[in-house]
């Protein structure tokens, strides 16, 4: 799988605009949420187990704005992922304090560590660059969203 994959794994189904989130577990539970539509999970307490110790281990937050929960775990079927928007932002315990307006969820079944590595890292070089985080949250749309992860982020 090449860094091209999370192109492949995201879909406006599992895009969502301008959500508010009370707290980091709210944030986490929507962003699933959008991946169990899709029916890729098959235990959905499961994998927000999952998430919720990956998140103790260390912050996702990786600061810029940035929200990237992520976790391995068999409760997925296959590599999946979501994005939301949070229009007032999250706390996600980032280093520099900022709160996470762009979030994105990846899991990932176990045993796929360098494809899960491959696209967790695609996304934070790509979301270093302020641009890149400005089309983000300026983007009207899901399918906007998925022609700048298109052409920004699956490089």
């Amino acid at each position: 799988m090449s860094s091209k994959a999370l192109q492949s794994l995201i879909s406006p189904e599992t895009i969502e605009l301008d959500r508010d989130f009370e707290n980091k577990t709210e944030a986490i539970e929507g962003l699933l949420q959008l991946i169990d539509q899709k029916g890729k999970i098959n235990d959905t307490e499961k994998a927000l187990k999952a998430l919720k110790e990956r998140e103790e281990e260390a912050t996702t937050g990786v600061g810029k704005g940035i929200g990237i929960p992520h976790a391995k775990t068999e409760a997925v079927t296959e590599p999946s992922a979501a994005f939301i928007r949070a229009e007032n932002g999250v706390n996600f315990g980032a280093a520099d304090g900022e709160p996470a307006r762009l979030l994105f969820m990846l899991l990932f079944p176990e045993g796929t560590e360098d494809e899960y590595l491959d696209v967790l890292s695609s996304i934070s070089r790509s979301l270093i660059h302020e641009d890149v985080r400005n089309k983000l949250l300026e983007a009207d749309n899901a399918e906007k969203i998925m022609e700048i992860i298109e052409e920004e982020v699956s490089k």
